[in-house]
């Protein structure tokens, strides 16, 4: 399962958790511009917009999880199993496999209206990767400051929603997650009034009870409704290192713990890792289960016009600053 969100201060973030039971040994990975990314159906992306995203490395080829481009345009691919249907090749139509995707629509537009255009002539496949990589059955996010949608290959066809919280989780189809959040109208960030009745001197006697209701559990539909209200409400000042340390506390309100979600293997589903792109910049920041540290790439650091991808493996184990140390150097506990 995961949790992708938008959110803007000064400047424009996208991020997501990824919550699995193992990692694939993720990176964060820069694609630079004049890296050739070849298609299976069509023709090979040899000149594009340059990238910053994890993904898990196959030779030299990134399977982007999630990224960010240069002209600020971010996407995500979150599980859908059970709904995602991709189709066979079809004649007249931009086949493109589940894995091409995110590097199909960031190399080529810097909008969301501009991938608009390209999502009309699409044809998302069922081709994979290899043999070792079966396809994975997702669905997406794609955002700029501007807008959100979401994009779902399903068994009637494409369905492209506008999505006006910027949030996506997983199951069920997005018009449903949506349309679930009239439940939930009633939730504010104000103290309650009583409106129970007025025969009753009912008081608060707490402060938060607003958002009573607000549902806990960590199913993909209630983390689609709490990181809603969570990022709706989100006030932080706009600074970078304010508006970062927000998003952070934004998508910590749907982080898995582990021994909570238990899965048929004696595994548990964790937060493997939450990422935090300011978009407008260029740098890509995230954290791990086991490394509450931030850690940031900044992709302008690197030859943008290369042809080789720039990829670091991410910082894991906890980081501890020791305050009361003898000298100022961070020491692991």
């Amino acid at each position: 399962m995961c949790t992708a969100a938008t959110y803007r201060s000064q400047d424009f973030y996208f991020g997501r958790t990824f919550d699995y039971e193992f990692n694939y040994g993720e990176e964060v990975v820069v694609t630079p511009r004049n890296y050739s990314f070849q298609l299976r159906h069509q023709n090979a992306l040899t000149e594009h917009y340059a990238m910053i995203g994890i993904a898990h490395m196959v030779g030299d080829y990134p399977l982007y999880y999630d990224a960010v481009n240069e002209k600020g345009l971010g996407m995500a691919g979150l599980n859908f199993a059970g709904n995602a249907v991709y189709r066979k090749p079809r004649e007249g139509r931009d086949n493109i496999a589940q894995f091409e995707f995110i590097p199909w629509i960031l190399g080529q537009c810097a909008t969301v209206q501009e991938a608009r255009t390209l999502l009309a002539h699409i044809n998302l496949v069922d081709t994979r990767f290899s043999e070792q990589f079966p396809t994975s059955q997702l669905h997406w996010i794609l955002a700029d400051r501007d807008e959100a949608i979401t994009i779902e290959a399903v068994g009637e066809g494409l369905n492209i929603y506008d999505n006006p919280v910027g949030v996506l989780t997983n199951n069920p189809p997005f018009d449903k997650q949506l349309f679930r959040l009239n439940d939930y109208s009633y939730l504010s960030p104000d103290q309650p009034v009583n409106r129970f009745s007025e025969q009753l001197q009912l008081q608060t006697y707490s402060r938060g009870m607003g958002a009573m209701g607000l549902p806990g559990d960590l199913s993909s539909a209630s983390r689609f409704v709490r990181v809603a209200f969570t990022k709706m409400n989100s006030v932080s000042g706009t600074s970078e290192s304010e508006s970062v340390s927000q998003f952070f506390h934004i998508l910590g309100s749907v982080a898995q713990t582990r021994g909570c979600c238990r899965l048929e293997n004696g595994k548990y589903e964790i937060t493997i890792y939450t990422s935090c792109c300011n978009a407008d910049r260029g740098i890509y920041y995230y954290t791990t289960y086991e490394n509450h540290q931030i850690t940031a790439v900044d992709m302008y650091r690197e030859n943008l016009d290369g042809e080789i991808p720039m990829h670091y493996p991410l910082v894991q184990g906890e980081h501890i600053l020791l305050q009361n140390a003898a000298d100022t150097t961070e020491e692991n506990l």
